[in-house]
């Protein structure tokens, strides 16, 4: 029901949407969210309605929540935004070199997006990065389709048969660079290329003083996992010279970490790397292209500021123009060809296309309010029949007078210190769980009596009294919403570093929410929840609540994940079995509307088990002759009650992991 007063733009604002969302996600007229799956360039008509997408799912009955819904037109709009902002800077900048962009395929190894990119980049010459055997495989599959320019970065540590395939690589007509991490490595590289009679092409990762204080900056510094130091270049310049090879050499490449968070880190990292690589091209060095590897950050938050660790201070433009420019002063510094700039943006890619849909199933019910308070005798009446310790009568016989003389934020630290000692005596033994029952619903009512007054304006100010704030009344506020999800396998960032995804409704955005809210999953794990939330903060602070609408009965209500296509799926754990979640690609048609291309369905139970080397088979028969067992003992009553039983065996290894919306599965109400 629609609250007067109450529109989409201020649900726009609650939720921060065109902070994060833009130009993307927006909420429509309609109160529900939305994608422009062409950015900017989206008109009215290509605006495409996630509730009517997912509506459309649900219609053909094979899928439901959770689910991943892709939009492969937002990940080309992203791979031109990158092209053209760097086109454009070379051509502001008078720059003599270009621009080849790079997919690190660890960001999300999915078949669909890797392919995705190839193809949408094939004019451009996008390539990809692989880090491992497994992805060296993958990509030089998918870059048989790509442009014969585009770049095969081959990083991550290696061994002779890593070397072996990347040179394989070459000879496959694929334009593959070996970036040596460490200096043992140039050892197998020469070995190999001999062995194959293949000219490798090598590139050297730099370890670059330049770092950032986010969570990613460890990459990079004098202490960072990967790269070269200086003596180490040199050394292996050496070492081809030696050789005759110093011209196989022809590359560069840093990373200063993911999500940098300012221009001015961008700046210093990429001219330092770009000294480096005009010395190694002075050396005698075959230098052609200076990799400045990932970094181009998203703003989580909305914030749009270099302070919080969940945003960035800068645009995609910006960042461009200040790699070019870097880049082209020292060249010009240094008398030195300007090089090919390749930028392995992958968070900055892939982060938008990917829109995580879950449902909130019930809700934690708050805490009984207990009689209304009114006035001290209130207090007296719920007391009277139980005999009390010293100090809680004590305590009681102030809590009573506080109320009646109105004091409630003295009252509320006075029934918060009730509520202490009551659970103290409780643990002794000297108080029945009756009793503390009745102390807990005191607190409530004292609780949302505060509460109450304050939303009125009646409380300028908040006692300090035992610790005591308005936070602590707003916390017994908030509830608890049971989400069908799992944050180990969908969320796992949230998790493991803190990470901050916007999260919102995907409808009744025309509605208030009257709810505050914390999200709980489906593992039996204290840890899968989400109580951090976006919240527009230019410092990164986060709200502990989701402001959220009522759950209704019989009406599902599903919120949405966003910003979450990088690294969230390839990292997901296995946590209590749930698997992964179904995938949905979604196009806009020509004039309207829009088109489902392509449905991928989530782990099954038996496919959970096999990946933990459980035969599904062998465990049917298992439980089917303990089943024959048990029906000739009658356990089961009749021929009925047994054949549904077997019936329901034999379907659960083929269903998802998730809880089910069939027609017994309802939704729980305050």
């Amino acid at each position: 029901m629609k609250k007067q007063g109450w529109a989409v733009d201020k649900s726009m604002a609650l939720y921060h949407v065109g902070g994060w969302g833009a130009p993307y996600f927006f909420i429509n007229r309609d109160g529900n969210m939305a994608v422009r799956p062409s950015g900017f360039n989206t008109t009215f008509t290509e605006e495409i309605d996630l509730m009517a997408v997912l509506q459309k799912i649900q219609e053909a009955g094979e899928m439901n929540t959770p689910l991943i819904i892709r939009f492969p037109e937002i990940l080309k709009n992203r791979l031109e935004v990158l092209q053209t902002a760097f086109e454009r800077a070379i051509l502001l900048n008078g720059y003599r070199g270009s621009f080849q962009g790079v997919f690190p395929v660890k960001c999300n190894p999915d078949r669909y997006v890797v392919e995705d990119i190839v193809r949408f980049g094939r004019n451009f010459a996008f390539g990809l990065e692989a880090g491992s055997k497994p992805e060296l495989l993958m990509t030089m599959a998918c870059m048989c389709k790509a442009s014969p320019d585009a770049l095969l970065i081959c990083n991550g540590y290696k061994d002779a048969e890593y070397v072996q395939l990347a040179l394989i690589a070459r000879q496959l007509g694929l334009n593959s660079v070996i970036v040596l991490e460490q200096e043992e490595e140039l050892q197998i590289v020469l070995k190999m290329s001999q062995y194959l009679r293949v000219q490798p092409v090598i590139g050297v990762r730099a370890k670059l003083s330049t770092k950032h204080n986010g969570h990613w900056g460890e990459t990079s510094g004098d202490k960072g996992k990967f790269g070269l130091s200086a003596s180490e270049i040199l050394s292996i310049v050496k070492t081809l010279k030696d050789v005759g090879m110093l011209d196989a050499l022809q590359l560069l490449h840093f990373h200063i970490g993911s999500q940098i968070p300012s221009l001015s880190i961008v700046k210093e990292g990429v001219t330092e790397a770009a000294h480096i690589f005009c010395e190694l091209s002075l050396l005698g060095a075959g230098m052609k292209y200076l990799d400045i590897g990932g970094g181009l950050g998203i703003d989580y938050d909305g914030s749009n500021s270099s302070a919080s660790g969940m945003s960035i201070g800068y645009t995609v433009e910006e960042y461009a123009e200040q790699v070019v420019h870097a880049v082209d002063d020292a060249c010009a510094l240094k008398n030195v060809k300007a090089p090919t700039i390749c930028c392995e943006s992958g968070r900055g890619l892939v982060s938008h296309h990917s829109v995580l849909i879950f449902d909130a199933f019930s809700v934690s019910k708050p805490q009984h309010g207990g009689k209304e308070l009114c006035r001290g005798e209130d207090v007296t009446d719920l007391l009277q029949s139980h005999d009390l310790p010293h100090q809680l009568s004590v305590l009681s016989e102030d809590l009573a007078r506080l109320v009646n003389i109105g004091d409630l934020e003295g009252a509320l630290a006075c029934a918060k210190q009730l509520k202490l000692d009551c659970a103290c005596s409780f643990k002794l033994g000297l108080v029945s769980l009756e009793l503390r029952a009745i102390v807990d619903e005191l607190y409530t009512s004292v609780s949302n009596l505060m509460c109450q007054e304050s939303k009125k304006g009646n409380l300028r100010s908040l006692s300090k009294k035992a610790g005591l704030g308005m936070s602590d009344v707003i916390n017994d506020q908030i509830v608890t919403y049971h989400t069908n999800l799992s944050i180990f396998k969908s969320v796992p960032d949230s998790w493991a570093i803190g990470q901050l995804f916007p999260i919102v409704p995907l409808h009744r955005l025309d509605e208030a929410p009257s709810v505050r809210a914390i999200l709980c999953d489906l593992t039996c794990d204290s840890d899968g929840k989400i109580s951090s939330f976006v919240s527009g903060n230019p410092l990164g602070k986060a709200d502990s609540f989701l402001p959220l609408h009522k759950l209704e009965a019989n009406r599902p209500y599903y919120l949405g994940m966003f910003l979450g296509g990088a690294y969230q799926e390839v990292l997901g754990s296995m946590h209590n079995l749930f698997g992964t979640t179904h995938v949905v690609h979604v196009l806009g048609k020509t004039g309207g509307s829009f088109q489902i291309s392509l449905q991928l369905p989530g782990q099954t139970i038996s496919d959970v088990l096999r990946a933990m080397l459980h035969d599904p088979l062998s465990m049917f028969e298992d439980i089917r002759s303990q089943f024959l067992d048990s029906f000739k003992a009658g356990r089961f009553g009749g021929n009925r009650e047994a054949t549904v039983a077997l019936h329901i065996l034999k379907c659960s290894f083929s269903s998802y992991t998730y809880l089910s919306h069939d027609q017994d599965h309802h939704y729980s109400v305050f």
